[in-house]
């Protein structure tokens, strides 16, 4: 019985399939100076373009002429109206001798400022602070005949005699006081935040 030889695939291509076409040969313009070809330069790719983050818009600035709205807090609220009716109390004694209607005058605006520019948080406050500062002012106000008994005898008839300016002043920080907190309650109720006790 005859053997016939079979060929092995691995050895070449087989003769019924059909050999692929040869790429043409790259003429002598698409070759460099060394003879090698030359490869067709790339478009460049198109850099995606960063996207501009939003910033917020800035604050507006306060308008001209405004009035300062700071935000005091309680301890600074009292140095605050202390300090100033001190200042106070000097400038009447140097003005106008020691008037203590001046003085009582210019006590009832910086009661309102004291109570206007303190936080939300430390409201109550005001009323407090408003009568030791008036009693602070006093100092250079008060006559005395001299000694730390008589400026005291002096500032005890000055806030026995100016009472009413006293009473006034505290009355007027407690109402903006009252009338701030009633509407800060009343914003958080609407914004539907309970109140703290």
């Amino acid at each position: 019985m005859e053997q016939y030889r079979t060929r092995s695939p691995q050895y070449g291509p087989r003769r019924d399939r059909p050999r692929p076409p040869r790429q043409p040969v790259p003429s002598q313009a698409g070759r460099g100076a060394g003879g090698e070809p030359v490869r067709a330069a790339r478009p460049p790719r198109q850099q995606r373009r960063p996207v501009p983050l939003r910033r917020p818009a800035p604050a507006p600035a306060p308008a001209a002429g405004g009035l300062p709205n700071p935000r005091l807090t309680g301890l600074g609220s009292g140095l605050f109206c202390t300090v100033v009716m001190f200042l106070l109390g000097v400038l009447c004694t140097a003005l106008f001798g020691a008037s203590l209607t001046a003085y009582g005058v210019l006590f009832l605006p910086v009661c309102a400022l004291t109570a206007l520019w303190v936080r939300p948080g430390d409201l109550m406050t005001a009323p407090v602070v408003v009568p030791i500062a008036f009693a602070v002012g006093l100092l250079p106000a008060a006559d005395g005949e001299g000694g730390a008994g008589g400026t005291l005898m002096g500032l005890v008839t000055a806030l026995a005699t100016q009472a009413g300016w006293l009473y006034g002043g505290t009355l007027i920080a407690g109402l903006i006081v009252i009338v701030r907190r009633i509407r800060l309650v009343h914003r958080r109720r609407t914004a539907g935040v309970r109140p703290p006790a």
